[in-house]
């Protein structure tokens, strides 16, 4: 194993611990853009690492690539963090003593997605999921509203219902993989299990992977399971929004996926990619509908991620190398459009002082620099050329009107459906005159750095126009590695 992922998991670990002991917020947030910055350098070579697996680690071509975009993610949102929770400080919404432990907390976050995704022992990813939700718990009720705290409660509840159901799948597994492979780590680790999974009872299985879906589906926010994603979203500070839609959503799936793999390698168990389909369409239709109800702007943009979320469920439950292709592409695209939309979504709000959607207009007259930026960023999420998305999308689509055409209809309706949403809602808040919040905070400077937003965009822009072969060519081996 590759000393460099010890270092990916070690550094935001003992920087959560050390964080934790930082008195002054000013230190902190500085210190957390540092700890996230080392985590990604120590990423960054694995892509180079040979694949390997240990008995509670695992490094294979599709982790690697999620470790280096959460990694990344993880510290463009630790820069805007800084900004953002500053001019919370000195606006008096956010009392100094209520962040003594929420860079403490974002390392701790960090830790535990990254742990998630490098598991090769079923009860290590169940835990690191859970400790994910723990830490982001805290993370949401920040504010100490009423709102916040139950959104926080709403949040913990559900998604406790969620891994309870997820730790059952995972009983089950050891338990059907136990007489095959005999008790002991042996039928708790994951690419072991993968060997052995030809001769493992199908039917335990099947209905393993039914409470694991259902589990695991409750945190990527699939409908009907989504209720605490918009509540999360839209009473946390916004870069626990950015960190939520953009990575922790693709940790739960990643989880999904790695069980899918097993139900394929045993011939006799159920194709999980039916109720894959229909779980990621329900999202998708379900999204694209509440969209066009939301008044509340981290409200709207959560329901976005729902509704990307069930586009990439649609398309990992088709399978074949196109689909899990688009889906790959869609995962990472979506993580970076969607972290950049909330960091133009948190300067947008502290200079309107609103998260109301009526509350926000004309940001390309009082804000050109902010209201572009979000511009472009809804035109990337909605998949419109030439950005990634829409290459992912258009990727996803022709394959599967290849293969199931009336599928690739209502997949075409959906995503059409929440399109016209983001249409209507860009328009009010990027153009015409400023409302009266935003007329009035017209002349104060956005608190913090649009570097992180137009860093974001950049790459998604790249990736619409050019993809380069050695990127493809590992998206092909990740797509041929998922099935």
């Amino acid at each position: 194993m590759t000393p460099f992922l010890p270092l990916v998991l070690g550094i935001p670990l003992v920087s959560a611990l050390l964080l934790a002991l930082v008195p002054g917020w000013r230190l902190a947030a500085r210190l957390n853009v540092g700890a996230s910055a080392l985590t990604l350098a120590a990423a960054l070579p694995l892509f180079a690492a040979e694949p390997a697996a240990g008995v509670f680690l695992l490094l294979d071509a599709f982790n690697v690539t999620l470790i280096g975009l959460t990694a990344f993610v993880g510290l463009t949102t630790s820069v805007f963090s800084a900004g953002y929770i500053g001019h919370e400080v000195e606006s008096g919404t956010l009392n100094p003593l209520r962040l003594r432990f929420y860079h403490a907390m974002y390392q701790a976050f960090l830790f535990t997605m990254l742990l998630a995704l490098s598991a090769n022992n079923l009860g290590v990813l169940w835990v690191a999921v859970e400790g994910a939700t723990l830490t982001t718990v805290l993370m949401v009720s920040l504010y100490r509203t009423a709102a916040s705290i139950e959104a926080a409660w709403k949040y913990f509840i559900l998604c406790g219902v969620g891994i309870a159901l997820a730790l059952f799948g995972t009983i089950l597994i050891y338990l059907a993989a136990q007489p095959v492979m005999g008790p002991g780590m042996a039928a708790m680790t994951w690419t072991l299990l993968l060997e052995h999974a030809a001769r493992i009872d199908p039917n335990i299985l099947n209905l393993a992977f039914v409470f694991l879906l259902i589990g695991y589906g409750t945190k990527i926010g699939l409908a009907p399971l989504h209720a605490w994603l918009p509540d999360a979203h839209a009473e946390g500070p916004t870069p626990i929004s950015a960190v939520l839609s953009g990575l922790l959503l693709n940790v739960a799936l990643c989880a999904v996926l790695r069980f899918k793999m097993l139900l394929a390698a045993n011939g006799a168990a159920m194709a999980p990619g039916p109720l894959m389909i229909a779980m990621g369409l329900m999202s998708l239709l379900l999204a694209g509908l509440m969209l066009y109800r939301r008044r509340d702007i981290k409200r709207f943009f959560a329901y976005s991620s729902i509704e990307h979320m069930g586009i990439v469920t649609v398309a990992f439950g088709i399978g074949g190398p196109l689909a899990s292709f688009a889906g790959l592409l869609h995962m990472a695209m979506h993580s970076l459009t969607k972290s950049a939309i909330f960091y133009a979504v948190g300067h947008a709000v502290q200079v309107t002082g609103t998260q109301r959607i009526d509350g926000i207009r004309g940001l390309t007259v009082s804000h050109p620099a902010l209201g572009w930026g979000l511009l472009a960023g809804v035109v990337a999420i909605a998949g419109l050329p030439p950005f990634g998305v829409f290459m992912s999308e258009f990727l996803l689509i022709t394959s599967t009107f290849a293969r199931q055409p009336l599928l690739a209809l209502a997949l075409s309706g959906g995503i059409l459906l929440a399109f016209g949403a983001l249409v209507l809602r860009v328009q009010q808040i990027c153009f015409g005159e400023p409302s009266v919040g935003e007329a009035a905070g017209a002349g104060r400077p956005i608190h913090g750095t649009l570097v992180p937003l137009y860093a974001h965009l950049a790459l998604v822009l790249l990736a619409g126009l050019w993809l380069p072969g050695p990127l493809v060519g590992w998206f092909q081996t990740v797509a041929a590695l998922l099935g």
